[in-house]
């Protein structure tokens, strides 16, 4: 187990990091250059870098510790496996809404956790438009600045709100459907802002089918140390997950306030 310290200590190292990342990110929009990534995402020239400096500020702290980036070579993702003794993975998303970054829209993220024996121990989402510093660790409460922040407890309504993909999968067309009718669906264009507002209580929940471990890891406990509900569209845990045999494959992943839960899960069963 990891110690209360430990975990302080590499939450002060993720924060700094997404904090310079994010800042970088700001500075790269002046001149924006985008190519398109395996025939299906738009990439930045800013996504490597902002990687790049999150990995090399992390690394400075913990080198034997693994990492996992959306960024790698040849459109697949970077995976540079622990040294150490201890399992620890850093999990990755430079740019959280790359899309939005691309078209200069400023609802993007910067997401980092640490996972320990599979599991996200600490967590970052950073909104750099904002200077909103969304952080978890295993433990403890979430915050938003340093204040805490839980879910709320409003229930299926026509004042309330729910994140979904921008995309939406075939399967989810009855859910979203039902959701529109009965209150009001929020598309931002990043999962980790979802997950950072179903925690701040912004959002009643989130669901999404088309993200990846680098796009939820740091999300998902907020959610939990908020007070939030996290599985699988199934109802399964996400978490432990097998990072060193991880591919980037989808991660489908629900969240809501504990009100919510049951019924949302029968709104986008499978």
């Amino acid at each position: 187990m990891l110690s209360h310290t430990e975990l302080s200590q590499m939450l002060e190292t993720a924060v700094v990091a997404a904090r310079l990342a994010g800042q970088r990110a700001m500075e790269e929009l002046r001149y924006v250059a985008r190519t398109i990534k395996n025939g299906s995402e738009l990439v930045t020239q800013a996504d490597p870098i902002c990687q790049k400096i999150i990995i090399d500020r992390i690394r400075e702290n913990y080198p034997d510790h693994g990492f996992l980036g959306e960024e790698g070579s040849g459109g697949t993702p970077l995976k540079w496996p622990p040294r150490g003794k201890e399992t620890i993975w850093w999990v990755i998303d430079p740019i959280d809404g790359t899309n939005n970054y691309a078209n200069g829209l400023l609802c993007f993220s910067v997401s980092i956790a640490a996972l320990y024996q599979g599991r996200p121990v600490v967590g970052v989402v950073f909104d750099p438009a904002t200077d909103s510093m969304f952080t978890a660790v295993d433990g403890d409460d979430a915050q938003l600045n340093m204040v805490r922040i839980a879910v709320n407890n409003d229930g299926i309504g026509k004042f309330s709100s729910f994140g979904t993909d921008s995309n939406v999968h075939p399967s989810l067309n009855n859910g979203v459907r039902t959701m529109m009718e009965r209150g009001r669906i929020r598309v931002l264009g990043s999962t980790a802002l979802h997950l950072a507002y179903v925690a701040r209580g912004g959002l009643i929940g989130s669901v999404t089918v088309f993200s990846k471990l680098w796009d939820i890891a740091a999300g998902a406990l907020l959610v939990e140390r908020a007070g939030g509900k996290c599985s699988d569209l199934s109802g399964k845990p996400v978490f432990p997950i097998d990072i060193e045999n991880y591919d980037g494959k989808e991660c489908p992943l629900l969240t809501s306030n504990p009100k919510n839960y049951a019924e949302l899960l029968t709104i986008f069963k499978p």
